[in-house]
Formats: C-alpha cells, sequence, structure tokens
C-alpha cells in the first residue's frame, strides 16, 4: 500500500493553453527541444546539492525511487510499491528490467550503494537531510530493498523522493568532476547526458529503452541564461521554445502576444530574509547608526528581529515587485497545502510598532545592516532586496544591499559572514518537513538536521517538536505536531518569511506544460498540444 501524507495543492492554472498552430502539430518526437532555464546547476552529480535548477536538471537523467506529480504527490519511479512491514521497517519493491545508460541492470545494490554516498557528498545544502532517518539498508534480493529506521519514519516515501539512484559500478568509483565531465553521469532517466557547458547548456540525447516510455523529444538542448531580457528575446526571437521565470515585467505583454502561450502555477517556494541569531557578540553586517562598532549583536534580540518583520510592507512587494506574481505569507507553506498553519497570521505592515520595538530593545535611534542575496536566482530577488532595504531605511535601519550571484552568497553564508540575507526553499514535497528540519532545524552535520540553516537559529523545544512530529504516524496528528513546530519557529522571528513565490512558464503557441508546484522546468512536461 502507498502511504503518503500529502493532500493536493491548490494550483492556479495547471495548463493554460490556445489552439495550436500547424506548424507546431507538425512536431514530433525526431525534433530537438531547445529550451531556456534561468538558473545554472551547481553540478550533474546529483547528490552534491539540494539547489533546484540542479534537481531540475537531474531529473532528466536520473530517476528516483518514488516520484512525484506536478502537484508534489507521490507516485512510483523506481519502486513499484512501498509499504511498512514494521513501525521500523519500509519495504521498496523495485521495478524489474530497468537499465541504466550504460546497458548495466538496475538492481537494489544500486539503491543501497546511493543511499550511503548521499552524506559522503561535500555539499553546500547536503542531501543527507533526506537519509538521516535510515539507520540500515538491507538488501533482501535484486529487486527488494528494505530501510530500517531509528525509529518510525512515516515520511521516508516522501523524502527518498529527493534521492536520486545512481550506478554502483560506476559512482562508486568517481568524484562530483566525473559527472560534470560525462564520465559518471550515468542514470536511468529518460535522457542521456551528452555533454555540458557550465552556465551556458546542456545536451542531452533521449533514452529509448526509458522505462517510463519514449520520451517526446528526440534532443534536448537545454540552454541556461539567467539575464531575463535575454531569455525573453531568445524565446521572441524563435531561438528557444519555453523558457521558465517569465519576468513579471514582461508576463501581461506575452500573454497578449498570438505567438506565445503564458502558463501559470502557485509554487511551494518560500522567499524569506535569514538572519544571524547564533553569536553573542558582534555580527558582521550589523552596526551602530552612524557606523560604529557593537558589541553584541542585535538581531539576538526577538524584538528586532520582529521589527524588521513589521517594517515589511509584504502585499506591497507582492503587487508592486511581483506584480501579482506571488502569495504574501507568514509561514513556509501555502494555504490548501499538508502543513499549512492558518492560525499563522501574514506579518502586518507596521512601521511604528517595528520603531517602538527597536527603541525597546535598546535601538531608539536605528542600526545600519547590510542585507544581502542572490540577483540571479529568484524572480525580481535584487529588486525585492532594494525594496525590502527601503523599508528598513525608513524605520531607522539604515540598510545597504549586496546582490550577487548565488553561488558568491552561498559561499558567505557557508562561512558563516552574514547577518541577514535574502534566500527561497521550496517544500517541493507538499509538505513542510524538509523547512523544519533543513532551514529551522538545529544545525548538526551528524544529524543532517539543519544543513540549509544558515542563520544558525536554534530552539530544543522546536526541535523537539519536530522529531516527534517525524516519528508520528497518524497523518492527522503529524500535521498537528508541524503546524506547532512552525508556529514556534514563526513566534521566534527565526526567518522572515517574505512571499510565496508563483511559477511563471512562456513558451511558442501549439506547446503546453503542465505546471508543477516544485517549479521544475522539464523537457519531458512539453509536449505538443492535441
Amino acid at each position: 500500500m502507498l502511504r503518503t501524507a500529502l493532500r493536493p495543492l491548490l494550483l492556479g492554472g495547471i495548463v493554460a493553453l490556445s489552439l495550436a498552430a500547424p506548424a507546431a502539430r507538425a512536431q514530433d518526437a525526431a525534433q530537438t527541444l531547445t529550451m531556456a532555464v534561468s538558473a545554472p546547476p551547481a553540478s550533474i552529480d546529483p547528490h552534491y546539492y539540494t539547489l533546484t535548477p540542479s534537481i531540475m536538471l537531474s531529473s532528466h537523467i536520473f530517476d528516483r525511487l518514488v516520484q512525484r506529480d506536478a502537484n508534489s504527490r507521490l507516485t512510483p519511479g523506481l519502486a513499484e510499491s512501498w509499504r511498512l512491514v514494521d513501525d521500523t521497517t519500509w519495504e521498496f519493491k523495485l521495478r524489474p528490467g530497468v537499465k541504466f545508460h550504460d546497458g548495466s541492470d538496475f538492481t537494489a545494490a544500486d539503491v543501497a550503494y546511493s543511499i550511503e554516498r548521499v552524506p559522503q557528498v561535500q555539499s553546500p545544502s547536503s542531501f543527507a537531510v533526506y537519509t538521516r532517518a535510515i539507520a540500515s539498508t538491507e538488501v533482501v534480493d535484486p529487486l527488494t530493498i528494505r530501510f530500517h529506521t531509528k525509529e518510525p519514519s512515516p515520511l521516508l516515501p516522501t523524502d527518498l523522493a529527493n534521492i536520486f539512484i545512481v550506478p554502483r559500478s560506476t559512482a562508486a568509483h568517481a568524484a562530483s568532476s566525473d559527472f560534470n565531465s560525462g564520465v559518471a553521469a550515468i542514470g536511468t532517466g529518460p535522457y542521456r547526458f551528452e555533454s555540458y557547458e557550465p552556465n551556458s547548456r546542456v545536451r542531452l540525447v533521449r533514452n529509448d529503452a526509458y522505462w517510463g516510455g519514449k520520451p517526446q523529444w528526440a534532443r534536448v538542448d537545454y540552454r541556461i541564461i539567467t539575464n531575463d531580457g535575454a531569455r525573453v528575446a531568445a524565446l521572441l526571437s524563435g531561438d528557444v521554445a519555453p523558457i521558465d521565470n517569465l519576468p513579471t515585467a514582461d508576463a501581461a505583454r506575452l500573454r497578449k502576444d498570438e505567438r506565445l502561450t503564458v502558463v501559470e502555477g502557485n509554487s511551494t517556494r518560500l522567499v524569506f530574509i535569514g538572519l544571524d541569531t547564533e553569536r553573542s557578540g558582534a555580527t558582521p553586517d550589523v552596526t551602530g547608526p552612524n557606523g560604529e562598532a557593537l558589541d553584541r549583536n542585535p538581531l539576538q534580540d526577538r524584538r528586532v528581529r520582529e521589527a524588521l518583520s513589521v517594517a515589511i510592507n509584504r502585499p506591497a512587494i507582492v503587487s508592486r515587485v511581483m506584480e501579482g506574481a506571488a502569495l504574501a505569507s507568514g509561514q513556509f507553506m501555502p494555504p490548501g497545502a499538508f502543513g499549512y498553519a492558518p492560525n499563522i497570521a501574514v506579518p502586518a505592515y507596521d512601521p511604528n510598532r517595528a520603531k517602538q520595538l527597536l527603541a525597546e530593545a535598546g535601538y531608539p535611534n536605528g542600526l545600519t545592516i547590510t542585507l544581502r542575496g542572490p540577483n540571479d536566482r529568484y524572480v525580481n530577488d535584487a529588486q525585492i532586496e532594494q525594496t525590502v532595504a527601503q523599508m528598513w531605511t525608513r524605520v531607522g535601519v539604515k540598510t545597504r544591499v549586496e546582490s550577487q550571484p548565488l553561488a558568491t552568497v552561498i559561499g558567505k553564508l557557508n562561512r558563516f559572514e552574514a547577518s541577514a540575507f535574502l534566500l527561497g526553499w521550496s517544500n517541493s514535497t507538499g509538505e513542510p518537513s524538509s523547512s523544519l528540519k533543513a532551514v529551522l532545524g538545529t544545525r548538526n552535520a551528524q544529524t543532517g538536521l539543519g544543513l540549509s540553516n544558515f542563520g544558525h537559529y536554534s530552539n530544543p523545544a522546536f526541535d523537539a517538536v519536530v522529531a516527534k512530529a517525524l516519528a508520528t504516524l497518524d497523518d492527522k496528528a503529524r500535521e498537528a505536531l508541524m503546524q506547532q513546530a512552525m508556529a514556534m519557529a514563526m513566534e521566534d522571528v527565526a526567518v522572515i518569511p517574505l512571499h510565496v513565490q508563483k511559477s511563471v512558464w512562456a513558451m511558442r503557441r501549439g506547446l503546453r506544460y503542465e505546471a508543477r508546484a516544485d517549479e521544475e522546468t522539464r523537457a519531458m512536461s512539453l509536449s505538443p498540444a492535441p
């Protein structure tokens, strides 16, 4: 029996297409699909980094035991079925006859090796958060594998929907660089790796023997165009068929273009501001109102964190910066998703209260702060950072913005060299366990918790509730515990939620795309309109 804790997400417009033009109807599987995505993968190694641009590329080359549909519901992948043998044992029955791209057989030994490999890969944000529940792996036979967990782990199938399977015979002797060169880029997925030009393009070739059916496109030219204007221009010129992350400023105009189709859907990505809550002494990017050094970290004071939160006018960001392509939020999950807590309100914009809280915390004349964030990752990320800076400055927190490529920002965060930063997190599983564990959990390399907790927030009471939730088999009881944990972290102002981002794609008329809650742009999901 397939056990899942997910409810359907409320997607705003799963497919929106018009009548196909004759030329588009003539498209067939023998053609090359040229597509443009807005962000580069960090690596071809599918275990290197829990970054959506890396994950969505890996989805073309590699498979997982458990897949997710467009609404983030679990579906069979390399595993045909899974069941609880007892409270701490999950058994997965594997799909027979599956071959890796090199022609070797897919077996339970490859699954066991992939699980073993994940925590060994040096990563900016490790997939180990999804394997930490596994105490041991038992290969029952070539098509049966059992996972023994340290305690009841009802979300193990959900967690394993994040782990790509690699062949033991090849990957056991490979470094991450061997995946980039193609030597180790061998999976069971719908497309085979052909070549990779970092920050430029990846070329893929159809896997005609794919267990899931012959892919639509014979070849995929997977182009990386980070500049919004250049990406739109490539679509309008016909150089590419679809693009993702359609700039909000262009959406209204392109919707009226009879040559194009625009598809939109709600995602599970929260854009938020993280804060250094750990240091008791000085924190690197915060000084006094005139730039004077401080001997203590103001961000450790909950009143300062709340002041920064209520100084932000979220509806204004949604309407003016995001032009409606977002939903103001006070938590990690969108309405309608498993784990969404109706009792957590979107923090109200209240600049007078922000000033009062700063004064109560001992900063009546304000502070000076640097807000760091990417300029090449999230929709309108640099504009959001500038807008937040203006709002903070109005309440007496003079704010300087440093927008850089995501790779540079993550480097600083991993070295703990930032005090305030804008990031996003996608609960692509359709429930909040990954954010509770990875973003809000106390950072601990041994347990795998908090590996994306760059502000080093730590609350043992919160961790205890999360641990209880993750070991609760009853779906309703587990959801209540997750809601309780989320409320605790949001009450602490562990991070400052801004909005849930919507995903918007544009493509040539005559093509259709099923919007995905996980924001992934997949060649497999694009096809000629009927």
